[in-house]
C-alpha cells in the first residue's frame, strides 16, 4: 500500500512525500483509515514502528486553521518524547499552516503561556504541565476533537493515571480518542473501556517488534570487567553514532564521565537533567557533535535519531519490553545497525526471557582484548593522517612550521618522528587512564522460562551449574525475587493502578482487535 492510497488530503500527502515516505508502516497502514473514519483505536505497537505519524496524519487531516483554536491534544511522557512529537507534527503539518505547541515541565511556562496565546491548533505536553497550564486557564480544551494517548503503558509506570485521567475529564465527550501503548496491562483496558467508544485494537504482532536489519549479540562479562570490554569493543567497531543504556541516573554519570575521561565524544541524559542541557546534549549528538550518547530508558524513550549504528546496553533490562525499545534506536531507514548487551553471568535468565518476547536469539560475541583495541584505534589514526595530508586546507598550515620541521628533521631521523606523532594520536592500553564504575545491585536471580529453556542451552550459553552456586542459594535468590516483585507491585498499586492481568485471549471486552493483514 502506498501513502497516496490512505485519503489524506493533498497538502498533508506532500509534505509527507517531502519527507521521503511513499509506504506506511504496518501501524500506520492499520491506523490511519480507522482514524479518517472518526473511530476510536487502541494501537499497541513499540516506538520505532511510526506511530507518531500514524496518528498524526489524520489528525492534521481533519484540523480546521481557519479557526484559532486546540483541536487536538497529545498527551506524552517525557519532555523528550513531547518536543520530538511537535518537531514531527509540525514538519508533516507546515505546509497546511497547522501551529503545533508542546508543553512540559523543566521550562518556563511564562513562554510556553505566550506561546499558546498566540494561537495553537495541536498542542503535545506532559500531564503535570498540561494540568497546570489548564488549572490556569492558559489551556482551553473544550474545541478539542481529537485526543492522542502516546505510550500509555509508560505513563502509568510513571503514576500519572491520576493526571490522565483529570486531564480526559476536561476534553468534550464527543471526542475520537486514539491510545498508542507497547503492551496492554489492565489499567489501559480500563481506560479505553471507560473513556473510549468501542476501540478498535490494531496490534502489532510480536514478530515484527524486531527488524532483521539489526544484529543482535550478547556478551557474557564480570560485572567489574564490563567497562573495559564495552570500551574495547567501541575501539574494534568505531561506531558512527552509538548510544549506551545504563539502568540508573548514577550509572549513566559514571559512564558518562568514564568515556569522557578516556578520549570518548560523550554525554548523557537522564530525568534530572534541566531541559535545556537534555535538549542540548540530543541536538549535539544529532548534529554529530557527539559520537556516544548514555541514557535511561525513560529519557531516551520516544527518540528518533537517525544514523544510530550501534546500541550497547552496559546494564541488561529488567523488563524484556524495554530491550525492544533500546535496539529499536538503530536499524531505522533501511540501514543495518548492532546491538551488543553485556550480560553478568547470573542474569542469563533475563536474556532467555527477551529472546522469548522477540523471537529472536542472540549470539554470543566474545570480548575484543587489549591488543585487538589498540589495532584498531591505531589503524583509525593512519586512515586519519592519510586523509589530512590529501587535504589541501591541511597542508597549507604546514608552512607555518618548516623552520620548526627543519630542525626536528635534522635531529631526529622521520621513523622517531613518525612513531611519536603515532604516540600522540594513538592511546596505549597500559596508560589509559583507570575508569572505576561503581557495583549496581544486580538483578534478582532469574532462571529462563518457557520454549527454549532447556538444558541445552543452559549448558552450551551458560555453562556448568556451578556457575549459579548450590540449590540455597538458587532457592535464596527465588524468595529474593519473589520479595523485590511483590514489593513493586504494591508501590504499583498504591499509585492508583491495577495489577497487569495476563490473558490468553486476543479478544478483550469492549475492544476489536486487529492484526496487521487483516481486512
Amino acid at each position: 500500500m502506498k501513502f497516496t492510497e490512505l485519503n489524506l488530503t493533498e497538502d498533508i500527502l506532500s509534505a509527507v512525500e517531502k519527507a521521503g515516505f511513499t509506504e506506511p508502516s504496518p501501524i500506520q497502514e492499520l491506523t490511519i483509515p480507522l482514524a479518517l473514519e472518526g473511530k476510536d483505536v487502541i494501537g499497541q505497537a513499540q516506538t520505532g514502528t511510526g506511530k507518531t505519524a500514524a496518528f498524526g496524519l489524520p489528525t492534521l487531516n481533519k484540523i480546521d486553521i481557519a479557526s484559532n483554536l486546540v483541536q487536538a491534544l497529545v498527551i506524552a511522557p517525557t519532555r523528550e518524547l513531547a518536543v520530538q512529537s511537535q518537531e514531527e507534527l509540525f514538519r508533516f503539518g507546515r505546509e497546511k499552516g497547522v501551529k503545533v505547541r508542546s508543553v512540559y515541565g523543566g521550562s518556563s511556562i511564562e513562554k510556553q503561556i505566550k506561546a499558546l496565546k498566540s494561537g495553537a491548533h495541536i498542542v503535545v505536553g506532559t500531564p503535570g504541565r498540561l494540568l497546570d497550564l489548564i488549572k490556569r486557564k492558559a489551556l482551553k480544551l473544550n474545541h478539542v476533537e481529537t485526543l492522542i494517548l502516546d505510550e500509555a503503558d509508560e505513563m502509568l509506570n510513571m503514576g500519572f493515571l491520576e493526571d490522565i485521567e483529570a486531564i480526559i475529564s476536561r476534553v468534550p465527550e464527543t471526542r475520537q480518542t486514539l491510545l498508542f501503548s507497547a503492551t496492554m496491562p489492565e489499567a489501559i483496558k480500563r481506560i479505553g473501556v471507560q473513556f473510549m467508544k468501542n476501540p478498535e485494537h490494531v496490534r502489532i504482532a510480536a514478530k515484527e517488534l524486531t527488524t532483521d536489519l539489526v544484529d543482535q549479540y550478547y556478551v557474557r562479562v564480570k560485572e567489574q570487567e564490563k567497562f573495559d570490554t564495552m570500551t574495547r569493543l567501541i575501539d574494534v567497531e568505531q561506531p558512527d553514532l552509538a548510544i549506551v543504556f545504563g539502568r540508573t541516573k548514577r550509572r549513566v554519570d559514571e559512564l558518562t564521565r568514564g568515556l569522557k575521561l578516556r578520549g570518548y565524544r560523550a554525554e548523557g541524559i537522564h530525568g534530572d537533567l534541566d531541559q535545556g542541557k537534555r535538549l542540548r546534549v540530543l541536538r549535539d549528538f544529532k548534529n554529530d557533535t557527539l559520537d556516544i550518547l548514555v541514557a535511561t530508558d525513560v529519557a531516551a524513550r520516544g527518540l528518533d535519531i537517525s544514523g544510530v549504528t550501534h546500541v550497547y546496553n552496559y546494564d541488561i533490562p529488567q523488563d524484556p519490553e524495554s530491550y525492544v525499545h533500546r535496539i529499536g534506536r538503530t536499524g531505522r531507514a533501511g540501514r543495518h545497525g548492532q546491538s551488543i548487551t553485556f550480560v553478568s553471568p547470573n542474569e542469563m535468565g533475563y536474556l532467555q526471557i527477551i529472546e522469548n518476547l522477540t523471537k529472536k536469539r542472540m549470539k554470543g560475541m566474545k570480548p575484543a582484548t587489549a591488543e585487538e583495541a589498540f589495532h584498531a584505534t591505531k589503524k583509525v589514526a593512519l586512515k586519519k593522517i592519510e586523509r589530512d595530508f590529501e587535504d589541501d586546507n591541511i597542508r597549507s598550515n604546514f608552512e607555518k612550521f618548516t623552520d620548526d620541521a627543519q630542525k626536528l628533521a635534522a635531529e631526529f631521523s622521520s621513523e622517531e618522528l613518525a612513531q611519536y606523532i603515532l604516540t600522540l594520536t594513538v592511546q596505549d592500553p597500559e596508560m589509559m587512564p583507570k575508569v572505576e564504575i561503581a557495583r549496581e545491585k544486580p538483578l534478582p536471580f532469574k532462571f529462563g522460562g518457557g520454549k527454549g529453556g532447556s538444558g541445552r542451552r543452559r549448558d552450551d550459553r551458560r555453562g556448568s551449574r556451578r556457575d549459579y552456586g548450590d540449590s540455597r542459594n538458587r532457592d535464596r535468590s527465588r524468595r529474593e525475587f519473589k520479595r523485590v516483585s511483590n514489593k513493586n507491585r504494591k508501590d504499583f498499586e498504591n499509585k492508583g493502578n491495577k495489577r497487569p492481568h495476563r490473558t490468553s485471549s486476543e479478544k478483550q471486552s469492549g475492544f476489536t482487535i486487529r492484526n496487521k493483514g487483516d481486512r
